[in-house]
């Protein structure tokens, strides 16, 4: 499937989380707390301290975090697909410090896609983008309200649970480390990024707790 060139409307259609606080939109508002109330912040079923996601709470404080709604359904696959490649253009356009990059991060809702074939949709989305996202050292995540993903620390918990479907856009980090044995596609991409930093988190990781 071929996306459509982003439009500079599909680059502007994102909002920084002061902007999304300002919106009346509701989605926008239920994104947004599941952001600030759930992501950045603490939860007694992680299974270690700090935020569910401590790389958005510090990505929000850089201000390099742009949220976005898009209204596609299940019968609008190319759109949504568009939306999610004009949100690679997005990321790299977020200004911060050269040394903070790789806090970036687009998230955008699909509050149509709820229901079972708007999942299956987004499932495609992410597959379609998979190539195209570690040639450039991003990671897509898909986040939704039935998502069996586990934890990486308390393998009961579901971190990636959302009250809306959500794709996520962010750079690949040397602490993905456990993502990477996850789905061997990403160790190559890893390993060539980071080298023997990452083959010590590698092994850091593989290594029995004593």
């Amino acid at each position: 499937m071929l996306a459509p060139t982003p439009s500079v409307s599909d680059l502007s259609s994102l909002s920084t989380i002061a902007e999304a606080r300002d919106s009346s939109d509701a989605t926008m508002a239920a994104l947004l707390g599941w952001v600030e109330t759930y992501l950045m912040r603490g939860n007694p079923d992680l299974g270690r301290g700090g935020a569910v996601c401590p790389y958005t709470r510090q990505a929000a404080r850089l201000n390099a975090v742009r949220l976005g709604v898009d209204l596609s359904g299940p019968d609008r696959e190319e759109a949504a697909f568009a939306r999610l490649r004009a949100g690679f253009a997005a990321l790299d356009a977020i200004p911060v410090a050269p040394a903070m990059a790789h806090f970036r991060t687009v998230i955008i809702g699909f509050p149509n896609c709820a229901g079972p074939e708007g999942i299956a949709m987004l499932q495609r989305i992410q597959a379609g983008h998979k190539y195209h996202a570690l040639s450039r050292n991003r990671m897509i995540g898909l986040m939704h309200d039935g998502s069996e993903a586990r934890g990486l620390w308390n393998p009961d918990f579901r971190p990636l649970r959302a009250p809306l479907p959500v794709l996520a856009i962010r750079q690949m980090v040397e602490h993905d480390a456990p993502f990477a044995l996850r789905h061997p596609l990403l160790l190559l991409p890893y390993l060539a990024r980071f080298r023997m930093a990452g083959m010590k988190r590698l092994y850091a990781h593989l290594r029995p707790a004593r």
